[in-house]
């Protein structure tokens, strides 16, 4: 007999039976004791899905208790994702940093440096090392862009390498 109350549960039209039996009561529950804001009517559907989910496992007499547990563990959960929301919210980002002003001007430096270094390079170097560095474009599609090969493109890109390297080797 146990395994017929098993089955029946999957059945659509005792699942909507009990569908229409509990839902306003499991709705009510949950409202009342947790209120609007947690939106017990999708927890109230969710619990019915649960029970749709595992209508081999439930009998049609822990139809209820199933739903009632359900629901409100879905409820405790959502509360717990509120509070670390809220604790999250509640955190304030640091306004400080490790690094020190020396760090702050020694890379103001660098970039300027930098930008120097990369003004002493002739155009084609400078072209072929920005749209590789910077865009990431591949040595074979800064050789289509360019209409050279990519022999020639790899050349501008170490001899430009080259040269910001002897330009800043005092920063290493």
């Amino acid at each position: 007999m146990t395994k017929e109350l098993h089955k029946d549960i999957c059945k659509e039209h005792v699942f909507t039976g009990i569908y229409n039996r509990y839902s306003k009561d499991l709705h009510d529950y949950l409202y009342y004791k947790y209120g609007e804001q947690l939106n017990p009517n999708d927890k109230a559907q969710d619990a019915f899905i649960k029970l749709w989910e595992n209508c081999k496992k439930v009998s049609l007499i822990t139809a209820k208790s199933f739903l009632f547990k359900v629901a409100n563990n879905l409820m405790l959960n959502e509360l717990k994702h509120q509070k670390v929301v809220l604790r999250h919210q509640q955190l304030k980002p640091k306004n400080y940093t490790d690094e020190t002003p020396e760090y702050f001007m020694e890379k103001e430096q660098y970039r300027r440096k930098y930008q120097q270094a990369i003004a002493t390079l002739s155009e084609e170097q400078r072209v072929a090392f920005m749209l590789n560095r910077v865009e990431g474009k591949k040595h074979h599609e800064i050789a289509d862009m360019l209409g050279v090969t990519s022999k020639v493109v790899e050349y501008r890109i170490y001899s430009a390498f080259k040269k910001l390297k002897s330009e800043l080797e005092s920063f290493y």
